[in-house]
């Protein structure tokens, strides 16, 4: 991605710092104090894959930084390359995830020996913000439908919140649908 940035011609004043399992080995902690206030004081940060050791009760560094800086939405758009044949052409899709509730609060802990518990949290304030994100986008963006996708089927209680944000839009907002994955 740097090469691909400093390829446009644009002059860029990199500041660089190491996260996850490299910069504990330069600096003894996985998220070092530097890689904090460079973000927080350019308010901008490419970051590229980050080893999280396994087991041990390490916390995801992806997941920290997400928190830290409430990064709450994975914007993913997918469109077809032109001139790429596709069996499928037309695609022009973005999926929006929430990023911070669900599986990603990180709490987890050993029941019992050898039964260890992960507990999904989803609130209703994080559920209407994805939800406002995603109509916001769509409007702005002159998108016509939206689709809520989730595991009510198996999660009926934690997605309550997130199934009826949707419905608290205006008339104008774009169309929106629900499926149970």
């Amino acid at each position: 991605m740097v090469r691909i940035l400093e390829a446009t011609g644009v002059k860029f004043d990199w500041e660089r710092h190491a996260a996850g399992a490299e910069a504990f080995e330069i600096h003894g902690e996985y998220i070092p104090a530097a890689l904090y206030e460079s973000i927080e004081r350019n308010r901008v940060a490419l970051k590229g894959p980050v080893t999280t050791p396994i087991g041990g009760g390490f916390k995801s560094i992806n997941v920290t930084l997400r928190k830290k800086f409430d990064l709450f939405a994975n914007f993913r758009p997918i469109k077809n390359l032109p001139g790429l044949a596709t069996h499928w052409p037309g695609v022009d899709l973005i999926i929006v995830r929430e990023n911070t509730e669900g599986e990603y609060v990180g709490l987890e802990h050993e029941v019992v020996p050898g039964v260890v518990e992960s507990i999904k949290v989803i609130s209703e304030k994080g559920s209407t913000r994805i939800a406002k994100f995603a109509f916001e986008y769509a409007r702005k963006h002159g998108r016509k439908k939206i689709h809520s996708i989730h595991k009510a089927n198996i999660m009926s209680s934690p997605t309550a919140f997130f199934c009826a944000a949707p419905v608290k839009w205006p008339k104008d907002s774009p169309t929106s649908s629900t499926a149970s994955t």
